[in-house]
């Protein structure tokens, strides 16, 4: 229970620099999702004075609590210039908290609150692909209102054994004297690590854990590992994680069609072709450096925004698992657009791959729990 304390909030550093561009926005966060409307914006809305009222009436669900859409999944305020007719003719307080929020998202953890802007939309998608200086955490304590707010069976001595976790893991990250692929096989082998220590409830040994995988044995051992994979043995695994994605809710119908054209482009006609293709990949990634930044960026972002989760269900390496796959899942798709597009790819195709790709993962939350439990099945490593 939460009475009256000291609040510590943790941003990114990019936080501040979102500024939503409206109807010059590439795409829209108003279509393809169901927005969810809070009890006090339903009960203003019951109070809107004029005719206005029957549009409101007409393109709110009153019983599922959320804006209706039309044929093409567009919120029924939408117009056609992408501009929201409610807050055109009712004013900025008409706006339900989600789209008064979005892109912006809090989680909460007792007595801290994590803030982060979402990569599904186009804007913070730019933001963070353009970004090339490691990004950093700001912390702050303010003093919080007196609220109630339960937590259930939140074990504050965990939530700090994952925040020290996730700050290395970071810090591993961003070492950029390391290829990208180690880095984040030293993330999972750290995860992995804490996990059976979590799993005995022998939370201080963490700290040991932590300490290892920081240390140049570790570098080295993770080195010879990856030496040792066959390029085969890595296509195995892509042709057996790629089908993943198709298990979830389907937002946007030309998603469906994007993920199929990917995969026949890359596994090809059969086996070795994808493995031949990652090979001239890899060769024209150590062209174009800023690659491994970009996807530096992409992991750290996946990892800030889901690790501290585990606290509420001790699943340490699904949620380390589920960050790599996200950014392996994105990275292969930067790879087929590559391919179709003749050995070439911009900056302005990666960025919009990557805000549909988070887009149809993080505007679902069947989808975030579907995914969660696939990474508890799978071994990714």
């Amino acid at each position: 229970l939460c009475r009256g304390n000291i609040m510590i909030y943790t941003r990114p550093d990019y936080y501040n620099e979102f500024i939503c561009i409206a109807d010059k926005c590439i795409d829209t966060c108003c279509a393809g999702w169901q927005i969810v409307i809070d009890e006090e914006s339903l009960e203003k809305y019951k109070k809107i004075k004029g005719d206005y009222i029957w549009k409101v009436m007409t393109n709110v669900d009153w019983e599922e609590g959320c804006f209706r859409q039309d044929c093409e999944k567009r919120c029924g305020f939408l117009n056609k210039n992408n501009l929201c007719e409610l807050y055109i003719n009712v004013g900025e307080d008409s706006l339900c908290k989600t789209c008064r929020d979005y892109p912006r998202h809090t989680e909460e953890y007792e007595d801290v609150r994590e803030v982060m802007l979402s990569a599904s939309c186009p804007e913070v998608a730019r933001i963070l692909m353009e970004r090339m200086t490691p990004v950093h955490f700001i912390t702050e304590e303010h003093p919080e209102i007196e609220e109630d707010l339960e937590f259930g069976d939140f074990d504050p001595f965990l939530f700090s054994v994952i925040e020290d976790g996730r700050n290395a893991m970071i810090e591993i990250l961003q070492n950029r004297f390391l290829p990208l692929k180690e880095r984040m096989v030293l993330v999972m082998g750290m995860a992995h690590d804490m996990q059976r220590r979590v799993n005995r409830r022998q939370l201080f040994d963490c700290d040991r854990v932590i300490e290892k995988y920081k240390k140049t044995k570790s570098q080295e051992y993770v080195r010879e590992y990856l030496a040792q994979k066959d390029p085969v043995e890595i296509e195995n695994i892509a042709r057996e994680t790629y089908p993943l994605i198709y298990e979830l809710e389907l937002l946007r119908e030309e998603w469906d069609a994007l993920l199929k054209k990917s995969q026949e482009t890359l596994f090809g006609p059969g086996e070795g072709f994808f493995a031949d293709r990652q090979r001239e990949f890899v060769l024209w990634k150590q062209e174009h450096p800023d690659m491994e930044i970009h996807l530096e960026q992409i992991m750290v972002y996946f990892l800030y925004t889901y690790f501290p989760g585990s606290v509420y269900d001790g699943q340490l390496f699904a949620k380390a698992q589920m960050s790599v796959y996200c950014t392996w899942m994105i990275e292969l798709l930067w790879m087929a657009r590559w391919m179709m597009n003749g050995k070439t790819l911009n900056l302005e195709e990666m960025t919009e791959l990557l805000y549909r790709f988070c887009r149809e993962i993080e505007h679902s939350d069947e989808n975030l729990e579907a995914l969660d439990e696939m990474m508890r099945k799978k071994w990714l490593l």
